[in-house]
């Protein structure tokens, strides 16, 4: 790209990434967002200022050096700047996806400071779609350079972006990295949690698989912690020199109001498990039932809940509504997830929340009572707080109901683990290094952050990953 002045690069207009047309998408599970062609990111990456002091970069909870892939990707230079994200992101299709970069690196961006408007920051997440999905499908991936053999071993607990994060550096540095799963199949909450149609399944296996034939990472599926073995089996009886524990944060919370044991109640963990790694959605092959509904009422306004009420229409409800006690602005979701669940026909019922669900004879969902709101005076989190308004409950009827509030750890791992110290969330406490209170053993993820994102899991594997290494030279 020729060199051009900083007003000619604002004045390039920013790429909309090609999607498939929502009437389309809502009825198949096929990826939504169909990714940049070479022309766009070469263009998009031309809006980029490359700022001497970086501030995207430091917006990156792993420390990718932005400014540099993205003049390689103005130069034409695909695998030159995959190779550079690579240095401290190991999972650039993953993130590329579904990191929230508009609060991260794209928030930091001097484009989208200039033009007041972070959604005209420089798509840097979709540039980083864009240069690990071409050095994938164009068979150019490097092998990673590893250090000779120490002899050493570390287990580790999960197989989510913390714990690949962490496998990885760990393999790196020469020890024998061995990740035990629960389930029965690799990746965490990208392959359990995330949509297809939001994270194909197939890109997180192909990191999984590399990680195995490149580094030598071994998985074992099938094996709970706390149950299957115990940290302190892996450490005396199979001879670890550490353990990282990256499990996750896999007990979903409940509304704890009347009616949530009726036939029809789903906590969303359940309900995308079922579709996602169970694949309940392909009627005919999977072995898992599906619940089939006719209205269903999916309560929060996260990531999450946005990932339920779209899996909802493509299992054939002919209504979806999402039910949350704020308005729209001040949803978690992100805005892309939020506007396509809109295009795609989900319904959004704001100022409401469940004050019970109510059942027909034969235990099932028939309804909910439904309270409006109203917004107050901002609460500690600078949001306004919702305050029920006195007389305002009416019925709401549907069938299914998908309880969309976040998880928090499984308690299982910290009462089988004795002084392993955690807070009363069940949450294990960390100091900056990852260590938790038992000598070698680290922790990260939601299993220390609570619910957090991808990026944020990879940022505490990294930091964990170092902390062992230096630990083990």
């Amino acid at each position: 790209m020729p060199s051009l002045s900083v007003k000619e690069r604002l004045a390039i207009t920013p790429q909309e990434m090609p999607v498939q047309e929502p009437v389309v998408r809502a009825k198949n599970m096929r990826e939504v967002a169909l990714g940049y062609t070479a022309k766009q990111a070469k263009t998009e990456a031309g809006r980029c200022l490359a700022c001497k002091n970086a501030p995207c970069a430091r917006g990156c909870p792993v420390g990718v050096q932005i400014p540099r892939f993205i003049a390689e990707i103005q130069k034409g230079d695909f695998k030159a700047a995959v190779d550079i994200i690579k240095e401290t992101n190991l999972l650039p299709a993953v993130c590329g996806r579904v990191c929230p970069q508009e609060k991260q690196c794209q928030l930091e961006c001097t484009v989208g400071k200039s033009l007041k408007s972070v959604e005209k920051s420089v798509a840097i997440g979709r540039l980083e779609r864009f240069v690990a999905d071409w050095e994938r499908e164009n068979n150019r991936e490097t092998v990673p350079v590893k250090a000779a053999p120490t002899g050493k071993r570390v287990a580790v607990i999960g197989s989510g972006p913390a714990g690949l994060t962490a496998a990885a550096d760990i393999a790196r540095a020469g020890h024998e990295a061995t990740v035990f799963e629960a389930l029965h199949k690799p990746g965490g909450v990208m392959v359990y949690g995330i949509p297809e149609f939001r994270l194909p399944k197939s890109v997180v296996s192909h990191e999984i698989d590399n990680l195995a034939a490149q580094l030598g990472v071994k998985f074992e599926t099938n094996f709970l912690a706390g149950r299957t073995g115990t940290i302190r089996a892996l450490l005396e009886k199979e001879k670890f020199d550490a353990v990282f524990i990256g499990a996750g944060a896999g007990l979903p919370k409940f509304l704890n109001i009347e009616g949530e044991n009726l036939v029809g109640v789903f906590s969303a963990n359940e309900y995308l498990t079922r579709a996602n790694l169970m694949k309940a959605w392909d009627e005919g092959r999977a072995a898992t039932p599906v619940f089939t509904s006719r209205v269903a009422a999916v309560i929060g306004g996260g990531n999450v809940a946005m990932d339920a009420a779209r899996m909802a229409l493509r299992l054939g409800a002919e209504q979806v509504h999402v039910i949350y006690r704020r308005v729209r602005d001040e949803m978690p979701a992100r805005a892309e997830e939020i506007e396509h669940a809109g295009e795609e026909g989900v319904v959004f019922n704001f100022l409401r929340n469940p004050a019970a669900i109510l059942g027909d004879e034969q235990g099932r969902v028939a309804g909910m009572k439904l309270q409006k709101f109203e917004l107050g005076d901002p609460d500690a989190s600078g949001r306004r707080s919702p305050l029920p308004i006195a007389s305002s409950e009416y019925v709401f009827e549907c069938d299914t109901v998908i309880v969309a509030l976040g998880n928090e750890p499984n308690p299982l791992l910290t009462r089988t683990t004795t002084a392993l110290v955690a807070d009363k969330r069940g949450r294990i406490i960390v100091d900056e290094t990852q260590k938790t209170s038992l000598d070698a053993v680290y922790a990260g993820g939601d299993i220390v952050l609570g619910a957090a994102t991808v990026i944020l899991a990879m940022g505490d594997g990294r930091r964990a990953a170092a902390a062992i290494n230096r630990m083990l030279e």
